[in-house]
């Protein structure tokens, strides 16, 4: 069961609306790597969890990211404007938002490409879960990273860093539940046959390739190396 909030998380505000970088923005609720595709991962991926610790954190991170999903949508209304005109959006061009969906923030990409199913990543095993959920904030927090960059706006740019910070907190917390988990799953196979601890150097001859002997890399034997 889900309750919504009236309040936003963190509050939403804009200097000025702004089409271009309404566009823009809009890349995080249908895109690939935006907040509908963590939430519906992170709550797929629960409905197999049996440990009910793990199971909580899933469903709460993926409640918080339906929550961030509404402050990027209250974000491209406000920067959106009032008044319907095709020709604000040029070049970048989120045409469908004038003629569809009346400035209705609309789930697609930054490029008009409607939200995939196929974004969402669900294996059964937990460990593989957990790993591709990590990469998904990793990724996330690349895509705002490069949004920060290209807006002014003071109120927006509030709002990214609140929005990074958030997915920096789930990294690590997705990372804890890892090493919780690292006996279980597919990790139960991991390191058991020696063929699991070989580095193929297949980059030879050359001075960049990496070197074995590193101290911090004790685990790896090349196959052509004496034991």
């Amino acid at each position: 069961m889900f309750k919504h909030d009236k309040n936003l998380l963190e509050m939403v505000r804009v200097e000025r609306p702004n089409p271009q970088y309404a566009v823009m923005l809009q890349e995080q609720l249908g895109g690939p790597n935006g907040e509908l595709k963590a939430a519906l991962q992170y709550i797929s991926q629960s409905f197999r969890i049996k440990d009910p610790e793990v199971k909580d954190l899933f469903l709460d991170i993926a409640a918080e990211e339906l929550s961030h999903m509404e402050m990027v949508a209250t974000a491209v209304n406000l920067l959106n404007g009032h008044d319907i005109d095709a020709q604000g959006t040029q070049p970048a061009g989120n045409i469908e938002a004038n003629v569809l969906t009346g400035l209705a923030p609309y789930l697609t990409n930054g490029s008009g490409v409607p939200f995939c199913a196929t974004y969402v990543n669900v294996t059964g095993d937990l460990p593989a879960d957990i790993l591709s959920n990590i990469a998904a904030e990793q990724q996330a927090k690349v895509v705002y990273e490069y949004l920060h960059r290209q807006i002014s706006d003071k109120h927006v740019r509030q709002m990214i860093d609140f929005l990074l910070n958030r997915e920096e907190a789930h990294n690590t917390l997705f990372r804890q539940a890892f090493q919780k988990i690292q006996d279980s799953g597919s990790n139960r196979d991991w390191g058991v046959d020696q063929d699991a601890r070989l580095y193929f150097d297949l980059s030879t001859p050359g001075a960049n390739s990496f070197n074995l002997n590193q101290p911090q890399h004790p685990s790896f034997q090349s196959p052509n190396m004496p034991q």
